[in-house]
Parts: C-alpha cells; sequence; structure tokens
C-alpha cells in the first residue's frame, strides 16, 4: 500500500514537487549544525541589520576566482541619521567548502568543527543578513525550523491514538455510552482553540526553558485537537461495526478491545494517513502565530514565528527584507504539505477523483 501510494505521488506534477521541497527542507533542518556556517548561539551586536553578503566569482580583473566575498564596515550618514553598511574592500575572504568553523555537537552528541562552507577567522558571511542583535538569519532558519517542522509531527502522536482509540469505543459500544462520550468530544470542540492557546502559554511559568515550552505546546494542540477526529473516526466505525468479518470475531469470543483494535480501526487507516497529512499544516501555523505573539518558544532560542516577529515593523519590510523569508518558508512547507494531503486523498478515496 506504501509502495502504490509513494508511485501515485511521484507520478503527480505538484505533488512531486511538494515532496522534493520537503525533501530538501528536512534534509537541510537534520544536518543544519553541519550546513550552518554559524551556531545558533552566535551573535555579533556590531553587525545588527547587516544586508546578505554579496559573493564575487570574477575579481578585479575581470578573471574567474574562487568565491570570495568583503565585510561590511558600519558607517552613521550624519545627513539622513541612519546607520549604513558598505563593502571593505581592502581584503578578500575566500569561501571555503567542508571549512573548521565554530565548534558544534552534531545532532546534540557528536563534538565537530567542519562546516559546509565558512570563510577565515576574521570573515564574515552572511547569505540572509543578520537581525538586530547580529544573528545570522540563515543559521537560525536551519535551527528554527527544527522546532517548527517537527511540532506537527509531535502533537500528531499523542492526538491521533487518543482520537482513534476514543472514537473507536464510542462508535462500537453506541447507547448511552456513545451519546456521553460525544457530548464531551462536542464540548471539547466547542472550546474556541486558539484563544485557548494564547491564555495557556501566557499562564505557563516565565523561568521555563524553551523545551519545556515546546513540549508543552504539543501536549496543549493535541489536547484540544482530538476530539474532531475522534468524531470522524466514530462515524466510520459505526459503519464497519455490523460487516461480517467483525461479526465473525464477535462469535469465537474475541473481547471489545481486540475486535475495534484489530479489526475496526485498521479499516480507517486511509482517512488517517490523509487526516495526518492535511493535519500537519494546522500545527505549523499553530505554533508560528503563537511564537509571532511572543507565547511560544522565547528569545534567544528561534523558531520561524518568533523570527517573522521582527518582520512586523514597517521599516524592516521595506528596508530589510529578508527578516521575511521565514514567513517565505511558512507558506512553501504548508503549500507542500496541503498538495501532498489532497494528492493521497485522491488516491485512497476514489470517489473524490476528478475524472
Amino acid at each position: 500500500m506504501i509502495r502504490d501510494l509513494l508511485k501515485a505521488l511521484w507520478k503527480d506534477k505538484f505533488a512531486r514537487i511538494a515532496l522534493l521541497v520537503l525533501s530538501v527542507i528536512y534534509f537541510a533542518l537534520f544536518f543544519a549544525d553541519f550546513i550552518a556556517p554559524y551556531t545558533k548561539d552566535f551573535s555579533d551586536r556590531t553587525m545588527a541589520y547587516v544586508p546578505p553578503s554579496k559573493v564575487f566569482t570574477i575579481d578585479v580583473n575581470g578573471k574567474f576566482s574562487k568565491p570570495y566575498t568583503y565585510n561590511y564596515v558600519r558607517e552613521f550618514d550624519s545627513d539622513t541619521l541612519q546607520i549604513k553598511y558598505r563593502l571593505d574592500r581592502s581584503k578578500k575572504h575566500y569561501i571555503k567548502l567542508f571549512a573548521q568553523g565554530q565548534p558544534y555537537k552534531f545532532l546534540g552528541l557528536i563534538p565537530m568543527k567542519r562546516h559546509f562552507f565558512s570563510t577565515d577567522s576574521d570573515g564574515r558571511i552572511f547569505l540572509l543578513g543578520t537581525d538586530i542583535n547580529g544573528r545570522d538569519v540563515f543559521s537560525r532558519l536551519l535551527f528554527g525550523g527544527r522546532i517548527s517542522m517537527t511540532i506537527g509531527f509531535l502533537a500528531l502522536f499523542v492526538l491521533f491514538p487518543i482520537g482513534l482509540l476514543y472514537g473507536g469505543i464510542s462508535g462500537y459500544l453506541g447507547g448511552k455510552t456513545d451519546m456521553i462520550m460525544m457530548r464531551f468530544a462536542e464540548g471539547v470542540m466547542s472550546i474556541p482553540s486558539f484563544y485557548l492557546l494564547i491564555i495557556l502559554a501566557s499562564i505557563l511559568p516565565s523561568g521555563m526553558t524553551s523545551s519545556q515550552r515546546f513540549m508543552l505546546i504539543v501536549l496543549i494542540l493535541a489536547l484540544i485537537g482530538w476530539a474532531g477526529f475522534a468524531r470522524v473516526v466514530r462515524g466510520m466505525v459505526l459503519s464497519i461495526k455490523n460487516e461480517d468479518y467483525v461479526l465473525a470475531a464477535k462469535s469465537i469470543g474475541a473481547s471489545k478491545l481486540r475486535i475495534i483494535t484489530k479489526h475496526i480501526l485498521p479499516q480507517t487507516t486511509s482517512f488517517v494517513i490523509v487526516a495526518m497529512t492535511l493535519s500537519v499544516p494546522s500545527y505549523i501555523l499553530s505554533e508560528s502565530g503563537l511564537s509571532f505573539l511572543g507565547l511560544g518558544i522565547q528569545q534567544p532560542d528561534a523558531s520561524w514565528g518568533n523570527m517573522l516577529k521582527e518582520a512586523q515593523e514597517f521599516t524592516n519590510i521595506l528596508y530589510r527584507p529578508w527578516l521575511l523569508t521565514p514567513g517565505f518558508l511558512i507558506f512553501v512547507s504548508v503549500l507542500a504539505f496541503n498538495l501532498i494531503g489532497d494528492t493521497i486523498r485522491d488516491v485512497l478515496d476514489p470517489k473524490s477523483k476528478v475524472r
């Protein structure tokens, strides 16, 4: 089934592009420590809001050269009362591949110094410029993406088992048990989720680490999102529980829990796969929204949401457009997941296909 599904995804032009985009993103996030030229703790306050570095491959004589860049020099314009940066062309800083740089621990375990690209010790390369604290935006995009792009999957690992089991039990038992369980689920569904997220996130202790806040946000997202999923599963179970194979299992003495978990819930696999794929974008947006409001991942740790917060100022949008990069990545990632989810739905649900 999985092989056929992957083949169908690869045949669809838009789904294939979405798969490639997400593969590149997750590959870069997995090797973020190695690919990023700077560590997640790097900061140079003298380089605040530096524009993206210019990479040159032709020297002053018009000949091809190894890629190099120039450092920016900070200056104050007394006429406009603004800080400006100009290239210091007195010294070239060559870009080196697999060069030694700031020490780090790969995946938090293996001590390393090699980076995919870097410059000499007194050189600086900022592919996407810097933020107000002089931190490399490109490096922070990689480290922040680990949070923004994994929170959805972690929430689903909590949400879907609860929703599957709750909906399966409710639909199979029926009667008063079903009524009570569904009324409780509808009560959870009636809670305005985003406002609840804001309230719960705002009352979290201020001394919590970003890792602790991250795990709590995952639990909060999961605990308010299972009810709608459980209701759909319950409807599917109602239509399945009178099938011959279910009645046969019941006649040979199989327990109710075994019938639910071994014979009924596996029949909902198609719906579960589609629902999981289409749910991931909503959790990415929820985390980004919370971090944008200052209620999610806190500085100095990065997520795409709190990085985007800096771009809400009009002057930054106008003069420092590189700060909008996290928003572009959120848009691309959410669109890619939705394209894949739609294609999976068409493959697993023939009725939804447009012939």
